[in-house]
């Protein structure tokens, strides 16, 4: 299947991560893309193929979380028929579908240990054997992975072979999030809302307004690229005016009427006082809690700041480098203070 995906960017760290993959596009070598979610990684890996000398060859994708792990083998190195309930006939696996081209395994660090084994064998030796199969097939395949996560951390936590680390990781093309391309976000706003004003049928682009533009520039977009590309088409298709497209609903939950489930966080501007002032609750509600709550000034501070910590990993979606940032704190201290409030685990990532 043809992809007209593009690529685009301008700030430096992006452009050198460019550079980095297309040097490694011309290397029959396994490549390993790092990048938190959304900053493109199927955009990279397409990008080593497509530059490659396997470029009239198939590119197969295969997302390793979208699949239970009891299925995850039978559809990377396939089955016979019979081989298990429901397996009614042979079937080719991933692999052989990508023979003599390039296969994308994303979501790397999702596979499980066993399906880790057969994968291990099938980059090193370039044979795999069906599920139900005793007759070892050979197959040319290029591996392009992705992840998320910090591999070596998942090594080290007995989660992730580390021989196959070793196989896949001849080069490592880590992409920058968003926030540290702070020149591309208006550039790929303008992008989304060109396209998104050309599919709803507007006669012209008429661009952001001022109130837009520093929307797009002051919120730190967790979610990367794609959550500025919504955050972008729904603004444009939204709006109504002739003039340039002026309001940016990032978060598209935001209502006063939306529903709180049991255990569910408080939006954080209601519920946490800024730096700058103190909070201001009337008097009888300051009696309430003192009677309600601990009756100490330190178990009252540590309450707070375990209210504190637990909604604003809710607002930055539990990624904890983010939340650091926005609180002030290192990676460590957040994660020492997490640890005191028993939000998370020791040695949990």
């Amino acid at each position: 299947m043809e992809r007209t995906s593009q690529v685009i960017g301008q700030s430096g760290a992006f452009l050198d991560a460019l550079e980095q993959a297309s040097r490694a596009a011309a290397l029959d070598r396994p490549v390993l893309v790092i990048g938190e979610r959304g900053t493109g990684k199927e955009l990279v890996a397409e990008r080593l193929h497509r530059l490659s000398p396997r470029w009239d060859q198939p590119l197969v994708i295969m997302n390793c979380a979208a699949l239970p792990e009891s299925l995850i083998e039978a559809e990377l190195f396939g089955h016979e028929a019979g081989a298990f309930t429901g397996a009614t006939k042979a079937r080719a696996g991933r692999f052989e579908e990508a023979d003599g081209g390039t296969l994308f395994l994303d979501e790397l660090g999702t596979l499980s240990m066993a399906a880790q084994d057969r994968l291990l064998r099938a980059v090193e030796y370039g044979e795999i054997t069906r599920i139900g199969s005793s007759r070892p097939l050979r197959v040319d395949v290029r591996i392009v992975a992705a992840t998320n996560e910090h591999l070596p951390d998942k090594v080290d936590r007995h989660e992730f072979r580390a021989d196959l680390l070793d196989r896949l990781s001849f080069e490592v093309v880590t992409l920058p999030p968003l926030r540290a391309r702070a020149g591309d976000i208006v550039v790929l706003a303008d992008h989304f809302g060109r396209r998104m004003a050309s599919e709803i049928g507007w006669d012209r682009w008429p661009g952001f307004g001022p109130a837009a533009l520093d929307a797009l520039t002051t919120h730190r977009w967790p979610g990367n690229v794609r959550e500025l590309r919504n955050a972008v088409e729904r603004a444009v298709y939204r709006w109504t005016s002739d003039g340039p497209v002026d309001a940016l609903q990032i978060d598209p939950f935001a209502s006063p009427y939306r529903p709180q489930g049991s255990g569910a966080p408080a939006p954080l501007a209601a519920a946490v006082p800024t730096p700058s002032a103190a909070p201001s609750l009337p008097e009888d509600d300051v009696v309430a809690a003192c009677e309600a709550g601990p009756s100490d000034f330190k178990s009252r501070v540590a309450r707070f700041e375990r209210e504190l910590l637990a909604r604003s990993l809710a607002e930055h979606r539990f990624n904890q480098r983010s939340t650091a940032e926005a609180l002030g704190l290192s990676y460590d201290q957040l994660r020492h203070a997490l640890r005191r409030h028993d939000l998370i685990k020791a040695g949990d990532g």
